[in-house]
């Protein structure tokens, strides 16, 4: 999939997500696209995901996917996150404000480093 296909096909996964979970996936894509410009837009097991050389770097999913309580932010392995031998690779978003908007932005930034 080329990277207009797989932007569009994220943009339409994003607009069909319930409306709180639309703003938050509308400003995910944002924010992501901003501070990763390296990263491709796809979709990756229905989800919006964000893949460099073919490999997903981090991805999001609204709660109604698995009937969660909370939209989730993953990264997979290729992700440039390590910290000694346990990190984070997943977190719970219930709401984004600017806190979290920052702390987004850099783990993406540190993620393709």
């Amino acid at each position: 999939m080329d990277k207009a296909n797989g932007e569009s096909a994220v943009l339409a996964t994003i607009a069909a997500m319930p409306g709180p979970y639309r703003a938050m996936g509308e400003r995910l894509h944002a924010i992501i696209k901003a501070n990763a410009q390296a990263l491709s837009p796809r979709l990756w097991y229905g989800m919006p995901a964000y893949a460099k050389d073919g490999k997903v770097v981090c991805f999001f999913r609204s709660p109604e996917k698995f009937k969660e309580r909370y939209m989730t932010l993953g990264f997979n392995d290729v992700a440039n996150l390590d910290e000694g031998n346990m990190w984070p690779i997943a977190f719970a978003l219930k709401e984004l404000t600017a806190a979290e908007e920052a702390r987004i932005s850099a783990l993406v930034k540190k993620a393709v480093s």
